[in-house]
């Protein structure tokens, strides 16, 4: 393995989870995703899964998901913005506690 290569271990007992909805908290020193699943013709969603990061991992993140969106719209194409119709799917919260 090379100096940026790891190994990861998986757990057979980690299920994937589906998140279709995104709250984001920042304060100085973390970031925290709420992944949550808004049910269909319902105004409720359930969270799936809770991260926090450091702000130096948010960058990062954005870095990588900035270069792996051009990579997927250069082979399947240009995802188009979707028009708003009801909430946002991603909501900031910044200074929580």
């Amino acid at each position: 393995m090379t100096g940026q290569e790891i190994s990861v271990n998986i757990p057979q007992t980690l299920d994937p989870v589906y998140s279709n909805m995104i709250q984001i908290a920042y304060k100085e020193d973390e970031f925290t995703f709420l992944f949550l699943h808004q049910l269909p013709q319902v105004n409720q969603a359930r969270a799936k899964a809770i991260v926090s990061i450091t702000p130096t991992h948010a960058k990062n993140l954005l870095a990588v998901l900035t270069k792996t969106m051009a990579d997927y719209e250069g082979k399947f194409g240009t995802i188009a913005p979707k028009e708003q119709q009801g909430p946002q799917s991603v909501t900031t919260l910044s200074g929580y506690s």
